[in-house]
């Protein structure tokens, strides 16, 4: 509850995660010494994934330095059929693809939407639609974090070795209900091939709502110039 309000209100992450954990142990009838001792011990635990974490932003940022949104234009430049719908349904297969085998560091927004598909989307919509406003190079963006999110949450469920599909088989067996791991995941196909069709049905149509946008923009061009 307090980790919601706090990003309710826009409070920065870290903050809100401390007061919940301290408003919880007060709760739980726990010393400050302890409160302390818990937090230190926490930190201890998972200090090495910290680094896990920030190594591949730091290598990233390097990266972007010495040009990887530019050289990742240029590459998208190439494909003169290539709209932004194709870019994001082949993106969100792959997505998919990948998570379903557990290779769910493939992409990430961090790791890839942001240095590579971001500027990909910005280099085919400028090229194919002149003049296109700010805030729909944004929306297209938003898409492709969104790709990437709907990729990843339903390609993970067919993965068998996935947290939440051994947490789903452990749930039914406490109510005699038996089902293996294998089962729970290849009902997770149905469901990803659903959620692949109609996503990218939603992307084709936002091909169709540029061309519309860059129909308005060619309108008001020519009634400013008459």
């Amino acid at each position: 509850m307090v980790v919601a309000i706090g990003f309710l209100f826009r409070l920065n992450p870290l903050i809100s995660i401390l007061i919940s954990a301290i408003i919880t142990s007060v709760a739980a009838n726990k010393s400050i010494p302890d409160i302390l001792a818990l937090i230190g011990s926490g930190f201890i635990k998972t200090r090495n994934l910290s680094f896990l974490v920030i190594l591949p932003l730091a290598i990233i940022g390097l990266m972007e330095k010495h040009s990887l949104r530019e050289r990742a234009q240029a590459l998208i430049s190439r494909f003169a059929n290539l709209t932004v719908s194709r870019l994001l349904i082949t993106y969100l297969f792959l997505r998919q693809l990948t998570a379903s085998v557990g290779l769910a560091m493939f992409g990430g927004q961090a790791q890839m939407v942001r240095p590579l598909l971001a500027p990909m989307i910005e280099e085919i919509a400028r090229k194919k639609y002149k003049n296109i406003p700010r805030e729909t190079l944004d929306l297209l963006k938003a898409h492709g974090a969104a790709c990437d999110n709907i990729g990843l949450f339903f390609g993970e469920d067919i993965f068998v070795a996935f947290g939440a599909v051994i947490l789903m088989t452990t749930f039914l067996h406490e109510f005699g209900i038996h089902v293996e791991p294998i089962h729970v995941a290849f009902w997770g196909i149905p469901t990803a091939l659903c959620i692949f069709i109609a996503h990218a049905y939603r992307l084709y149509l936002l091909d169709q709502y540029l061309k519309k946008i860059a129909t308005i923009l060619e309108h008001e061009t020519d009634n400013d110039h008459n």
